[in-house]
């Protein structure tokens, strides 16, 4: 779940899979309701892992179930990998669960970005989801960098060829860049259930199939079932004259029969600052777009200057001396609308309720807005890249982050639509942010207001929990 480039996935072989393996390939039976008679093997790509160590560091197992090795004794495994690689996918579980989810191929592999990276993980479960009908536009910044490594694109496709469409726009203008796609989207669609409500007067078949397909327009997850069947429905059909030019148009548009699920990327740099104007535009617009963003509370790709995620005491540049003022909340902001979907999640944390939010905010028939905690090698973490899912949960345990959804829909049942999901804070705020360098050199460079800088910091994060823990009341 946390593999930041996709190269450690698990597989289940049936039978005649599992007959056909190679000698080294060693499988555990696999356990739970739907899964009898199968085989079950978590495989790792030696020859693309970059040796993070974040599969060690989180592994549930107490005397751990897979350890860091030098690549020349590994490199056996890229055997068994490739055999892995031949595995039917087989989709027995919810894909909404964490267990289900990390069953299903994801269409984001390999990618661009520092070994143990907090950003591309979020990805990639979303791609496990989503990903034969997701559009992404993505702001520039590190995603756009380990999003567009050419001439290998991590972005990929399935054996039908459907994966993920994928362009990068600039700093200042994505969200809109997004949203021209998403009002793109609807407009062609909007005309597509146009000509099935005419061709469904030509053709019974065609009638029941629109029919079924109309009733769940803007349902994403049945939408690629439908879709084939009216299109099966449309092509067999002897249409003339207008009949046959409406058929012809939809064959020709009929990638967008599926309903698309659109999605704007990109860090806090964008987010937060230097792309706010045209992120906050889009989500007072309405649309039915998703926004992820991938906080890592400074501008990342550029060398780590601070942006309005940063929060106070930190040292960046432009806050050499830590900075002065608190991190803005860009998720209270975006909910003061009312018909936002938000949440703030941290996967490390907590990866039920990142994949809950995922679900809802796709589902949801408006704007959503995903933040995520995303540690960065700008940061400093003791223990290195390693530790970054586990760093971040520290960061939610000790109240430097918190984890919320607000869910508008829950509002017209007559519940309180902000559900705080962050336990009271441990006490360990201040171990928390001095196992990271941006924070514990201010105690050494600036030790005269470094004491107050911590305090303020500390202070800002209690404050923000305790008003979200007054909403969620």
């Amino acid at each position: 779940f946390v593999c930041s480039h996709a190269t450690i996935r698990p597989f289940l072989l049936d039978a005649d899979e599992a007959a056909k393996a190679p000698a080294g390939f060693t499988m555990a039976d696999a356990k739970g309701k739907g899964l009898e008679g199968l085989k079950y093997r978590m495989q790792v790509s030696p020859l693309d892992c970059l040796g993070c160590g974040n599969c060690v560091d989180v592994c549930p197992v107490p005397t751990k179930a897979i350890a860091m090795k030098p690549l020349e004794e590994e490199l056996g495994e890229a055997e068994n990998w490739d055999y892995a690689m031949t595995v039917t996918q087989k989709d027995l579980l919810p894909r909404t669960t964490v267990k289900g989810s990390q069953f299903a191929a994801p269409y984001f592999e390999f990618s661009g970005a520092c070994a143990g990276c907090g950003e591309t993980p979020y990805i990639k479960v979303i791609t496990q989801l989503f990903g034969d009908r997701m559009m992404i536009a993505n702001a520039t910044g590190c995603s756009s960098i380990w999003g567009a490594s050419a001439p290998s694109m991590p972005y990929t496709t399935d054996k039908n060829g459907r994966g993920p469409s994928w362009a990068n726009s600039l700093f200042e203008d994505n969200a809109e860049y997004g949203l021209g796609m998403a009002t793109g989207v609807r407009q062609i669609r909007e005309r597509l259930a146009d000509i099935v409500k005419e061709l469904a007067k030509e053709d019974p078949a065609i009638h029941d199939a629109g029919a079924e397909w109309l009733d769940a327009f803007s349902d994403g997850e049945n939408s690629r079932k439908l879709s084939d069947a009216l299109l099966a429905a449309v092509k067999a059909a002897k249409l003339e004259g207008k009949a046959k030019v409406l058929a012809d148009e939809l064959i020709e548009k009929e990638d967008f029969l599926v309903k698309k699920s659109v999605w704007c990327l990109g860090g806090d740099g964008w987010a937060y600052d230097i792309g706010y104007g045209g992120l906050d535009h889009v989500l007072a617009s309405g649309e039915d777009i998703n926004v992820l963003v991938f906080d890592t509370e400074v501008y990342s790709n550029t060398g780590g200057q601070a942006s309005k995620a940063t929060p106070t005491a930190a040292i960046a540049k432009f806050a050499a001396a830590g900075k002065q003022i608190k991190k803005k909340d860009l998720g209270m902001m975006a909910a003061s609308y009312g018909y936002v979907y938000v949440a703030q999640c941290a996967m490390g944390a907590n990866n039920v309720q990142f994949l809950k939010a995922v679900k809802e905010a796709e589902a949801y028939k408006g704007p959503s807005l995903i933040i995520c905690y995303a540690p960065c090698i700008n940061h400093g973490i003791k223990g290195g890249m390693t530790r970054t899912q586990s760093n971040e949960k520290e960061a939610v345990s000790c109240g430097y982050w918190q984890l919320f959804r607000f869910n508008p829909d829950l509002a017209k049942e007559g519940k309180n639509p902000f559900v705080l999901e962050s336990k009271e804070p441990d006490g360990k705020f201040r171990d928390y942010i001095m196992k990271q360098v941006r924070y514990n050199s201010l105690a050494k460079e600036f030790p005269d207001t470094a004491e107050e800088l911590f305090a303020k910091t500390e202070a800002d994060a209690m404050a923000r929990y305790a008003g979200y823990k007054k909403k969620a009341e």
